[in-house]
C-alpha cells in the first residue's frame, strides 16, 4: 500500500467517511464529520499509520488533506 493510499485510508477511518470523499482540498470543518473531536482521532490515526509523533504546532496546522501530506513530509513520509 502506498503512503497516499495509507493516508486516504487513515482519513476515511478516522472521519468515518467513504474513501472517495478524501481529496487534497478536503478541509477541517468543511464536512460535519471533521470536527474538533474527530480531528484528534485523525491525528492519532495518522501517528499510528505512519509511526510518527506529530507535534502540537503541526496538529494545529493540519487543516486539510493536502496540508497533512505537507506536514507528514517533515517526518520523512514521502508522497
Amino acid at each position: 500500500m502506498s503512503n497516499t493510499e495509507k493516508l486516504i485510508h487513515a482519513f476515511s477511518e478516522a472521519l468515518a467517511v467513504p474513501q472517495e470523499t478524501i481529496q487534497d482540498d478536503l478541509a477541517y470543518q468543511a464536512i460535519p464529520e471533521w470536527d474538533s473531536i474527530t480531528h484528534m482521532i485523525l491525528i492519532s490515526q495518522l501517528e499510528d499509520t505512519f509511526g510518527v509523533a506529530i507535534d502540537t504546532d503541526d496538529v494545529i496546522d493540519l487543516s486539510s488533506v493536502g496540508k497533512a501530506k505537507e506536514i507528514l513530509t517533515k517526518y520523512n513520509i514521502v508522497f
